[in-house]
């Protein structure tokens, strides 16, 4: 280091992919350069940064864990003048655990287990990994640096306060793969900023970014000084490389002035027996130039956050499964309009093919919206009329079908018609298909079995109708005109599967069945308690009993970024075969 003050630290916000164990090493590599060139002391990655995360079962194929390691390995060669902080799975004796190596002089000086492991919402690790017991403080140039990984921080009185009452850590550093919800950025900043203010430290925070299967990591990454405050903060939703001069001998000084710390430390009952700690070798760095860079990420208001969540989610499931283009249904509809916008912005205009499949019901102004949203955003649109297949279907049915009304197995007909069709795009082209469909439906089971609900992925999948409202708000505000039509956001939802249908034929407005779902999903309120709320009694019910009913087609269901704190699919997982009546 320069002078006994400071020390300058990197966090890579990188976004790895799960398994591409030859792409993490060369993000990691070209990292660690980078920090170099910055004349860094020491460089940090996220949480399971070499096999991605979360690589679930794969951690049950040995030879994926020795494969890992051996990148491990490789990496050390290049670990020279610099401390490298780096996330990978460790094994001992047929166990597993979630590890940090801190790397320096091309050898491994030391590796903390991560202690606390989630198994909730989105979270296995219990499944996979045996917890660490013994906290983690190394020295370099005389600064201690407390290591941990992602929860350990979240749990009070435990690992954190360990390395900063017990050894005396000055620096907290904690590595994470934290997933995003809405409003979660701004919880983990205020978290972060009372671990700091409790333990009289600087806490590193650095967390991953990058879509994976349903969920999204949005970076987020923030330095917080229990002196200064925040120091520097990682942008959301994009790769980022945060660079920051901590003022050690600053930390010293608040903490010798004010009594707080010493009555903390009094106070506080270590709950472990033991806390590693390691002398790392001294840094031979030549004086360092002053940086100018002091990051503060611009706040985002929640639907800029949603948006964003879902437009990275979307690339990047299109990008890390190598589809070229994709495709979806466009009805002139408001779903189908957000997800076309949303595709745009995620992959590029020239990757996007939206299909029109008109029926007997579809209304002309629908067939004209989307394709005026088509010409707006620029994307391909294929005229695919269904009325002569779905006839021919009628046909076939007729003579079983004879003297009984028309009801919603026609109607469920050209939904499965236009994803027949959809699925033969994808079949001859290789294009991935979106499916349409909001939470508000997939909820209620309001969708079609292998009709609407055909897709690989499926980009509205846990956003709300009364948010795809917003979204779509959004999104024109953006553009500075309307780029979703006024005409299709104004005009009433409808299927269109029947003459005059409109949603509001089946379901509550949409502002009181969100309301409802809120409460009876993400936060599992009972019948009784949502009443309470002031809802309707047999409204509730009625709700209720169509969400409990529809969990096999959600089963069944494409996967989706989570972007609500209760997501279907890994966040939520309810028995097909129930018989407990909500009440």
């Amino acid at each position: 280091m320069s002078d006994n003050e400071n020390l300058r630290i990197g966090l890579a916000q990188i976004n790895t992919t799960v398994g591409d164990l030859s792409g993490n090493y060369r993000k990691i590599i070209q990292g660690m350069e980078q920090a170099k060139s910055a004349d860094c002391d020491l460089i940090a990655f996220p949480e399971l940064c070499i096999p991605g995360y979360p690589p679930e079962d794969l951690l049950q194929r040995k030879q994926f864990v020795l494969d890992q390691r051996n990148v491990l390995q490789e990496i050390l060669s290049s670990v020279e003048g610099i401390v490298c902080v780096v996330g990978f799975v460790d094994s001992e004796a047929d166990k597993l655990y979630n590890a940090a190596a801190v790397l320096q002089n091309k050898a491994i000086k030391a590796t903390y287990r991560k202690t606390h492991l989630p198994n909730y919402s989105v979270f296995d690790e219990a499944r996979y990994f045996t917890k660490g017991n013994e906290p983690l403080v190394v020295t370099l140039d005389g600064v201690s640096i407390g290591i941990s990984i992602c929860e350990d921080i979240w749990i009070p009185n435990s690992v954190v306060e360990s390395e900063a009452f017990c050894a005396q850590a000055e620096l907290l550093l904690n590595i994470s793969a934290s997933p995003f919800f809405a409003g979660k950025g701004k919880d983990r900043e205020e978290l972060m900023r009372s671990r700091a203010e409790n333990t009289h430290t600087i806490v590193a925070y650095l967390n991953l970014v990058g879509g994976q299967d349903e969920l999204v990591f949005d970076g987020h990454s923030v330095v917080i000084s229990a002196a200064d405050g925040i120091l520097a903060t990682g942008n959301s939703f994009a790769e980022d490389f945060i660079v920051v001069d901590l003022n050690i001998e600053g930390i010293r000084q608040f903490r010798a002035a004010n009594e707080t710390y010493e009555r903390n430390s009094r106070n506080f009952r270590n709950p472990f027996s033991s806390i590693e700690t390691v002398a790392l070798a001294p840094q031979s760095c030549l004086p360092k130039a002053s940086i100018s860079r002091v990051t503060a990420a611009t706040a985002m208001g929640e639907e800029a956050e949603i948006y964003n969540a879902l437009v990275l989610g979307l690339r990047d499931y299109v990008q890390k499964n190598k589809f070229d283009k994709v495709t979806f249904g466009l009805s002139g509809g408001i779903d189908s309009a957000l997800v076309a916008a949303l595709a745009a912005d995620a992959i590029g205009k020239d990757r996007v093919v939206a299909v029109s499949m008109p029926s007997h019901y579809s209304s002309r102004g629908s067939v004209d919206d989307a394709k005026r949203l088509a010409q707006n955003l620029g994307i391909k649109l294929l005229h695919l009329p269904i009325k002569s297949i779905f006839d021919s279907y009628l046909d076939a049915l007729k003579p079983t079908f004879t003297g009984l009304l028309a009801d919603i197995a026609e109607e469920n007909l050209q939904a499965r018609v236009r994803g027949a069709l959809l699925m033969a795009l994808s079949n001859k082209f290789g294009w991935l298909v979106l499916a349409t469909g909001n939470k508000s439906e997939v909820s209620v089971g309001y969708c079609t079995i292998y009709g609407d609900t055909v897709g690989g992925f499926a980009p509205l999948k846990d956003v709300l109708k009364t948010m795809v409202y917003k979204l779509c708000a959004y999104r024109n505000k953006l553009a500075g005109y309307d780029l979703v039509p006024k005409q299709i956001i104004e005009k009433p939802p409808s299927a269109e599967l029947k003459p005059n249908q409109t949603d509001q034929d089946t379901l509550p407005p949409y502002d009181k069945l969100d309301s409802i779902l809120e409460l009876y999903i993400e936060q599992e309120m009972g019948v009784e308690e949502v009443v309470v709320q002031g809802f309707d009694v047999e409204t509730v019910r009625r709700v209720a009993r169509m969400v409990d009913m529809s969990e096999y087609k959600r089963r069944q269901a494409a996967p989706g970024p989570k972007i609500t704190p209760r997501a279907f699919g890994k966040d939520r997982r309810m028995p097909i075969t129930n018989h407990y009546l909500a009440r």
